[in-house]
């Protein structure tokens, strides 16, 4: 069974994200890049699966600009077999957006014929969530979102999956579209060794005209703005200084 892993480029975690002063959007100049965190639980997590003999090949597949391919080259080292390029912006301030992105999925798992796809629940940078929902609804295939343990039995997969009053177990049906949670696993780092091995590994490279798809931007950004500072607090002298302050501020 193939896996399919959709990656994405985004701006560092640990990097402080700064705005542009026109507010146009993120400044991202000499920043460093990154593979979405989520989605590199789902790179390692389809590793895994393919290491306890339950996958036969891992593919990445990132779409975005060129220099998505060393979030490829990432997906690579640390175990993908092959990886997939899509173009579909010159412009690194470009998002493309979750619908374009969705249905280019589509037509390369068309081409591919995975049995499962494995994504990261959301991108850090725009917080969408909602390619994995749209991919499943184009394809018409089961879909766990959120998921934090993922066992495969037969044609079916039981996903323990992230909810708000706790968590819940359910059973899909194979092939399916399952989105990583943060507690899925901890992603292992690539080894200089296999970073070696991961210049030698294929990567085709196409673009979005190549799968009829048209990514002009359907949303506009209006105004990009940092977030509000947050007051400073008070220091009080006794326990009974500290009712009297949430009573008047209505926390009791």
């Amino acid at each position: 069974m193939k896996v399919l892993v959709p990656v994405k480029r985004v701006i560092d975690y640990n990097v402080k994200v700064r705005v542009k002063a026109d507010g146009s959007g993120v400044d991202l100049a000499n920043v460093k890049m990154s593979m979405n965190p989520f989605d590199e639980i789902a790179v390692e997590e389809a590793i895994r699966l393919k290491e306890a003999g339950k996958a036969d090949e891992v593919i990445a597949v990132s779409i975005g600009v060129k220099q998505s391919q060393e979030t490829l080259r990432t997906a690579l080292a640390m175990g993908a077999d092959r990886a997939i390029l899509v173009v579909a912006s010159d412009d690194v301030h470009q998002d493309i957006e979750p619908l374009a992105v969705a249905k280019i999925l589509a037509a390369i798992i068309k081409e591919e014929e995975p049995g499962l796809v494995l994504c990261g629940k959301q991108a850090i940078d725009n917080d969408m969530n909602a390619t994995g929902q749209m991919l499943s609804a184009l394809l018409g295939w089961s879909q766990a979102m959120y998921a934090n343990n993922i066992d495969l039995d037969g044609d079916h997969a039981v996903v323990t999956r992230e909810v708000d009053g706790g968590l819940q177990t359910i059973k899909v049906t194979l092939p399916a579209i399952i989105s990583a949670d943060l507690r899925l696993n901890e992603p292992r780092y690539a080894s200089l060794p296999n970073i070696m091995k991961a210049k030698k590994k294929p990567m085709d490279e196409k673009t979005a005209a190549d799968y009829g798809v048209d990514v002009t931007p359907r949303l506009t950004v209006v105004k990009t703005s940092e977030p509000a500072e947050r007051a400073a607090g008070i220091k009080v002298g006794s326990v009974d200084e500290l009712v009297a302050k949430l009573k008047e501020a209505g926390a009791v």
